[in-house]
């Protein structure tokens, strides 16, 4: 009874692990190698919008599939990385992109760290202006108010 069910629990295992291998493995009919390397190249420089910190190229999800799918469709076409890259902001908006233009729409994402980080160093400055200030005593004034 014992080796019946390790039997099957194994055999599971290996079915669930042959599906996980399965998905992974997205062959497409390439020309040669350097188009391939192509693909690679660019799929790896665009953004899976369901895991958001992977790339296309390493995404398991039905939907990288899907885009890595069109990217090698438009390739066929002809168009140039720079085409199948509009083409997909043209969708997905510049969030497909890893490394996104600067422009009024991405501004905050280049250059908001630099902005916290501006606004912590004036923080931290002006506290310890406050506490240098809170240690020293002032001079009393000629009439004598303050004392």
């Amino acid at each position: 009874m014992l080796h019946s069910i390790a039997a099957i629990l194994l055999f599971a295992l290996a079915f669930i692990a042959n599906n996980a291998t399965a998905q992974a493995i997205d062959p497409l009919p390439f020309r040669d190698h350097a188009e391939e390397l192509r693909f690679q190249h660019l799929t790896s420089e665009l953004r899976c919008l369901v895991c958001q910190d992977e790339n296309l190229a390493d995404s398991n999800a039905d939907f990288a599939r899907d885009l890595r799918h069109k990217v090698f469709e438009l390739m066929q076409q002809g168009k140039s990385d720079a085409e199948i890259k509009q083409y997909l902001v043209e969708r997905y908006s510049d969030f497909v992109l890893y490394d996104p233009p600067v422009n009024y729409r991405t501004w905050l994402l280049w250059f908001g760290p630099l902005l916290i980080l501006i606004a912590g160093g004036v923080v931290v400055i002006n506290t310890i202006r406050k506490r240098s200030h809170a240690g020293t005593p002032t001079a009393p004034t000629e009439n004598g108010d303050d004392w």
